[in-house]
């Protein structure tokens, strides 16, 4: 599997996310959102994390790969994306 991921200066988007040459997206992986928006300003994160979802045939077969790849892939991206308080768009 060729796969290439880059995080972004802002933290919660991948400006490049490529898998076996196909342009991804990380909602097929699971789902970004603030675990604690109540404890952040307007407009900021309290708690940023990205949950990976289980693999689906629908994806694996998408991207070309197997699920031990999907795994990879979805711990990237929750390496990545999850990051706690943020106040970048503020």
């Amino acid at each position: 599997m060729a796969h290439e991921i880059e995080f972004g200066t802002a933290l919660c988007y991948t400006p490049t996310f490529l898998i076996n040459g196909i342009s991804a997206d990380s909602d097929d992986f699971g789902e970004k959102y603030d675990h604690s928006p109540e404890t952040a300003d307007e407009y900021a994160c309290g708690d940023m994390r990205f949950d990976a979802k289980a693999p689906s045939l629908d994806v694996m077969k998408k991207y070309g790969i197997d699920e031990l790849e999907y795994w990879t892939i979805a711990n990237k991206l929750a390496d990545g994306l999850s990051f706690g308080s943020c106040g970048w768009c503020v």
